[in-house]
């Protein structure tokens, strides 16, 4: 039986929000009943949530465990190749049905009273299901077909697998839309392999990174890495793109320009870049040009889970997975693609040291957005403020400009009914 949502929690009528997205609530950040109504209105809304990588599970019956918001989920491969997804939650009691990380099983089984699932998260075991010596059992009408796991719609894409709770949601790619859509085929350009993952657990609110990967231009003010060794900076080529019906997509690119103009950041007023700074392996820095255009850093959000990554020669999927209002966990899924070469994937598997937990430049993303948690507490009365640039919400050459951040809001406020 497919179990119902949850019940909606109270609306959020009485909160203030100015009549534009220039001004953030620090509420939005903090309030748990704000976190509650989004688990129901986005991530067991109308939208889309990366899942997987399909090479993750490759082979027949493969299944890996992960989140949408804060509802544990299952992906399977069955024994025909079809891949399915359903809320890992038995039927029964409530209790996680499946415990590791990922495996490979044909069956799915409860511990706690070893209720049995399918790969497409159906019951087909019920121990003492007609009760032991003429006793107990479950009634007569009791159906098997009407108490299996809640099943979700499942889309795919060029290999990676997206979950949905919601039959309101528009097809895949509709919801992304082309101009997301066209940046996505520029990275999975064919076959990858996983490589594998990293997992960074971050006390803050999940929204902050989302910002995060939205802003382009704390890249080269907190990132020592990016603005010393010319891997992102404010002064190189770049852009930022919207895409979605609500504009809460966008994609952030940077790339190398003759003549750059560094006089600013040579003056000694950015104090992320440092000349006296050094590699001791500089072949971190070795770059392979693969994907057209030529970027050194293309970073996609794909609202509201999904962040696509391509640092020169790295790439990978991050997952967001909110943990609570003030905490969520990040997960770096790595890839390559299946006809790499030996040096290629070398430098692919060095180059992941970008980013995860002790990343070159993610770990400073982490610290950033708790020091915003930190910050803003005891100021639910207070708000951000995101005016650089304007108060636009349009694609842009800069890459000093908030308007990807307006953008979500915006479409958030329209999703939570704000």
């Amino acid at each position: 039986m497919n179990q119902p949502h949850m019940p909606a929690v109270s609306d959020l009528s009485d909160y203030a929000w100015p009549d534009d997205v220039v001004q953030v609530p620090y509420w939005v950040y903090s309030d748990p009943a704000v976190f509650a109504l989004e688990q129901e209105r986005i991530f067991r809304g109308p939208t889309w949530s990366f899942v997987a990588l399909e090479a993750e599970i490759p082979k027949p019956f493969d299944w890996k465990a992960t989140f949408i918001g804060e509802t544990p989920v299952v992906v399977t491969r069955d024994g025909e190749g079809e891949i399915h997804a359903w809320v890992n939650r038995c039927a029964h009691r409530g209790a996680l049905v499946c415990r590791e990380l990922r495996g490979n099983s044909q069956t799915h089984t409860c511990v706690y009273h070893q209720w049995a699932y399918d790969s497409a998260g159906s019951l087909i075991g019920v121990p003492f299901r007609k009760g032991l010596g003429g006793k107990g059992g479950y009634p007569a009408d009791f159906q098997m077909a009407e108490h299996g796991a809640r099943k979700l719609r499942v889309a795919r894409y060029k290999g990676l697998v997206y979950a949905s709770f919601s039959d309101a949601t528009p097809p895949l790619e509709t919801y992304f839309g082309p101009d997301m859509l066209h940046w996505v085929d520029r990275v999975f350009t064919g076959p990858v392999e996983f490589l594998g993952t990293s997992r960074q657990y971050i006390h803050s609110n999940w929204k902050l990174y989302t910002e995060n990967t939205k802003d382009p231009y704390h890249a080269s003010l907190l990132h020592l890495f990016h603005a010393t060794f010319g891997v992102y900076r404010s002064s190189m080529g770049g852009g930022c793109t919207l895409g979605g019906e609500h504009g809460m997509h966008s994609i952030l690119r940077a790339w190398k320009i003759e003549n750059e103009d560094i006089g600013e950041y040579k003056t000694g007023k950015i104090r992320t870049y440092d000349q006296g700074v050094t590699l001791a392996d500089p072949s971190l820095l070795d770059v392979h040009p693969e994907l057209e255009p030529v970027f050194t850093n293309h970073i996609q959000s794909l609202f509201p889970s999904m962040v696509l990554q391509q640092i020169h020669n790295t790439l990978a999927v991050r997952q967001i997975v909110p943990k609570g209002v003030d905490a969520f966990e990040l997960v770096f899924h790595f890839f390559g693609y299946a006809d790499d070469t030996p040096e290629l994937r070398a430098m692919r598997l060095k180059q992941a040291n970008l980013v995860g937990p002790a990343g070159y430049i993610s770990m400073e993303d982490g610290e950033a957005t708790q020091l915003v948690q930190q910050g803003i507490v005891g100021a639910a009365d207070g708000f951000a403020y995101d005016a650089l640039g304007g108060r636009g919400m349009e694609n842009t050459d800069s890459l000093v400009d908030e308007a990807l951040i307006r953008s979500f809001w915006r479409g958030y406020r329209g999703l939570m009914g704000l």
